[in-house]
């Protein structure tokens, strides 16, 4: 009874994979949504280098773009920003940091770039070019260091 059961939970399990997460690489920028495309041509500057495109059970779950200098933007499946990170020497674009996240760093840490911005549903996590990670509220208001 034991084998009968161990077969079949693996003849499941097998059936499954077909089904489990397939990423897909592409160096065209056209499988982006189009709101991802606009958000990359109005913001950064670097070429376009190519995307990433995981999928959880056969569904776009995220968009991983690189671009030729480093940079690296993470969109959902709508084109909205999840994530930005930019090589040395180069801060995020100040359009996607809030006015009071802005004021915040520089007030607090004169000198200091946003160099990584996580978008999330209970607000932003930044991370300074000096290496402070600062966690901020939906509005853009400090909320703790982390």
């Amino acid at each position: 009874m034991k084998k009968i059961l161990m077969a079949m939970a693996a003849m499941i399990a097998l059936g499954a994979m077909p089904m489990a997460a397939r990423d897909k690489v592409s160096r065209d920028m056209n499988v982006l949504p189009q709101p991802a495309r606009e958000t990359l041509a109005r913001n950064f500057k670097s070429k376009f280098a190519l995307v990433r495109i995981e999928k959880d059970f056969g569904r776009v779950d995220e968009y991983e773009v690189s671009m030729t200098d480093g940079s690296e933007v993470k969109f959902d499946s709508k084109g909205n920003i999840k994530e930005i990170e930019m090589p040395a020497g180069k801060s995020v674009p100040s359009a996607f940091i809030p006015t009071p996240m802005a004021s915040f760093v520089e007030k607090n840490h004169k000198g200091q770039q946003i160099v990584s911005l996580e978008k999330n549903r209970s607000g932003y996590e930044v991370e300074l070019s000096g290496g402070i990670d600062i966690k901020f509220k939906a509005d853009g208001a400090f909320d703790r260091y982390d």
